[in-house]
C-alpha cells in the first residue's frame, strides 16, 4: 500500500530548502492562485519564441521556485464562456467541463518589478500561439498556478539537460539557476541558428546547438542521438533533466535506467508535446522518472497544440 502523499504547502519554502540541501529530487507545492495578469510588452527571444510580459495588479505575490515549473492560461470555451477554478484552501477546485488552458513554463518573474515573462514556441494553427501573437499591452489574461514545481539538489556531479524548442525556456532558466560550479551538458534541438538565444551557463556546463534543417520538428533522432554520446565518468552521481516532443524523447528512458542506472529520484523526462496531439497529456503516456502529480490536470509544456 503505498503511503499518503504529504502537502507541504504550508511550510513550501522551508521543505524547498530541505529538498535543494538533500540528496534526491522531490515535487514541492505552493499555495495555488488564480490570477487576472495584464500583459505589459512582447518582444521576440530568437525567431521561435514570442515572450510575453505580464504585470501587476495579478502577478503581485506569484511565486517561483523551480526552472519547469509551469502556469495554465485560461481561455474561454467554443461557447465563449471562460471558466475559473476556484480557491478551496490550498489547492483549486476545477469546474466541469474544464476551461480551454495551454500550460507554459514560467521563464522568469521577478518579485521587485511583478513581471511574469512566458515565452511561447510559435507555430501555425496553435490556440497559445495565436493568442500570444495577438496580445497587446494592457490586455488581460487568466493565470492559473504554479501549482508547484520539482526541486533538484545542486549537489550533483554532473546535469544532462536536452530538449526542443519548447522546452528552451525551461532549460535556459536549468542553466541560470543552476551553481556557477555546476558541470555537465545542455542539448538544444531548434531548426537553425537563428532560434538559438542567448544562454547564461555555468563554464562547465557544455551548451550543444542541433540545427535539425528542414526535418519537421518531433521527426529527427538528432537530440536523443547526442544526448546518448554522454559519458559520466565513473563513481559521479548525475541528474538527467529531459523534455520536448514524446516520441522523439522516449529512447532516452531506457538510456538513463539501463546505461545510466540512475533511479526515478535522478532523472525527469517529460513529454511536453506530441505530434499530432493537442492538448496532449503526458501523464496519461507513461510512468515519470519522478512523480509529478499536481492538484489539477497535468499538461506540462510549452505548447500543446498539434505541432
Amino acid at each position: 500500500m503505498t503511503a499518503p502523499r504529504t502537502d507541504h504547502r504550508d511550510r513550501y519554502l522551508e521543505r524547498i530548502a530541505e529538498v535543494r540541501a538533500g540528496t534526491s529530487a522531490e515535487k514541492v507545492g505552493y499555495p495555488i492562485h488564480v490570477r487576472e495578469a495584464t500583459v505589459v510588452r512582447t518582444a521576440m527571444v530568437g525567431s521561435g519564441l514570442l515572450r510575453v510580459t505580464l504585470g501587476r495588479p495579478g502577478t503581485e505575490g506569484f511565486q517561483a521556485h523551480a526552472p519547469d515549473e509551469h502556469v495554465k492560461l485560461l481561455f474561454p470555451g467554443e461557447d465563449g464562456v471562460l471558466r475559473l477554478p476556484e480557491r478551496d484552501g490550498l489547492m483549486l477546485r476545477w469546474p466541469k467541463p474544464l476551461p480551454t488552458s495551454r500550460e507554459y513554463t514560467v521563464r522568469r518573474y521577478d518579485p521587485a518589478t511583478g513581471e511574469l515573462d512566458i515565452d511561447v514556441a510559435l507555430h501555425a494553427g496553435g490556440l497559445g500561439s495565436e493568442w500570444a501573437a495577438a496580445a497587446r499591452p494592457g490586455d488581460t489574461v487568466h493565470v492559473a498556478g504554479p501549482p508547484g514545481g520539482l526541486i533538484v539538489p545542486h549537489n550533483y556531479d554532473r546535469y544532462v539537460l536536452a530538449g526542443d524548442i519548447t522546452a528552451l525556456p525551461a532549460l535556459a532558466r536549468w542553466l541560470e539557476e543552476l551553481p556557477r560550479d555546476a558541470a555537465g551538458w545542455a542539448f538544444i534541438e531548434v531548426a537553425g541558428p537563428d532560434e538559438e538565444i542567448a544562454l547564461d551557463a555555468p563554464a562547465n556546463v557544455e551548451v550543444r546547438w542541433l540545427h535539425r534543417g528542414d526535418v519537421p520538428p518531433g521527426v529527427g533522432t538528432a537530440l536523443a542521438d547526442a544526448v546518448r554520446e554522454v559519458v559520466v565518468p565513473e563513481g559521479e552521481r548525475a541528474y538527467v533533466w529531459v523534455a520536448g516532443e514524446a516520441g522523439s524523447i522516449k529512447p532516452l528512458r531506457r538510456w538513463v535506467r539501463d546505461e545510466l542506472g540512475l533511479g526515478k529520484k535522478d532523472h525527469d523526462i517529460t513529454g511536453y508535446w506530441k505530434r499530432g496531439v493537442e492538448d496532449f497529456d503526458d501523464d496519461h503516456e507513461h510512468e515519470h522518472g519522478h512523480d509529478h502529480e499536481h492538484d489539477h490536470e497535468h499538461e506540462h509544456g510549452d505548447e500543446h497544440d498539434d505541432h
